[in-house]
């Protein structure tokens, strides 16, 4: 919802062809944007921008709150829409790229390992000291991870890869690097440090939240994409405006991930 253009008031009826109506002066309007999707005040809502920037959980927020918890919960949802469907927008890769993937997930007692109970699968592609893109996977299977690699990269790439064998169809899109290791070193000069850190990256970014809701994750993994591939901007202006340049009509305002 957001407030009315005609008369300021934060209350409306949804029309069935989802316009708004103010409940006070009956003024219809359409929301154009998802920084239009939120009620509070302009003020709020780039004080929120800048404590998102910064990184502090709403959670930390509880004795200094510029809006209800769930007010900023929302509104940083909506944050991380725009971040996520950003980062869906980037064209495939090509050139130099690394793969890998990695879970995500606290730990917990029993079965270790991709088979853990609790934990996403995740696979990234990096182009080497640039871009990255990542998304969860439902499985650790050669079927994931070349879906993946066939809609994000370009073929007659350069692949670096560990020596997991679902990567060995590479080849067949590209030259091939396997990384061999020896405890836990890569031996020789080719290596998969930019995914790897990445990995190291996301996983501390993620860590002050103290878990995430599973159906959200990706929405949480999207932001981390999107802050490490504007790692050398301010993006507080960046994420202004893309709020207020993102077609509300063109996402899901309350993206469940389900699976």
């Amino acid at each position: 919802m957001s407030r009315c253009p005609e008369c300021g008031f934060g209350w409306s009826w949804r029309l069935s062809d989802g316009r708004l109506k103010c409940r006070r002066c009956g003024k219809r309007w359409r929301l154009r944007s998802l920084w239009d999707a939120s009620r509070l005040d302009s003020r709020v809502k780039t004080e929120l921008v800048q404590r998102f920037v910064w990184g502090v959980p709403v959670y930390r927020q509880r004795f200094s709150l510029v809006a209800g918890r769930p007010a900023t919960e929302r509104f940083y949802r909506l944050i991380r829409t725009a971040m996520a469907h950003a980062e869906q927008l980037r064209g495939p890769f090509e050139g130099s790229l690394e793969c890998d993937e990695t879970t995500f997930g606290g730990a917990r007692k029993g079965k270790r390992g991709w088979g853990a109970a609790g934990k996403v699968i995740v696979f990234g592609i990096i182009k080497r000291n640039g871009l990255v893109k990542t998304q969860p996977i439902p499985a650790h299977d050669r079927a994931s991870i070349m879906k993946v690699i066939q809609a994000e990269s370009r073929e007659g790439s350069l692949y670096y890869t560990d020596e997991w064998q679902a990567y060995a169809t590479l080849r067949m899109r590209g030259d091939h690097v396997v990384i061999r290791k020896e405890k836990g070193r890569p031996l020789g000069r080719d290596h998969i440090n930019g995914i790897e850190g990445f990995w190291s990256y996301a996983k501390n970014w993620l860590y002050p939240y103290r878990g995430v809701p599973k159906k959200f994750f990706h929405l949480y993994l999207g932001e981390t994409c999107y802050r490490f591939n504007h790692r050398n901007e301010d993006i507080k202006p960046l994420i202004i405006k893309l709020l207020k340049t993102t077609n509300i009509q063109l996402i899901d305002t309350n993206p469940v991930q389900i699976g």
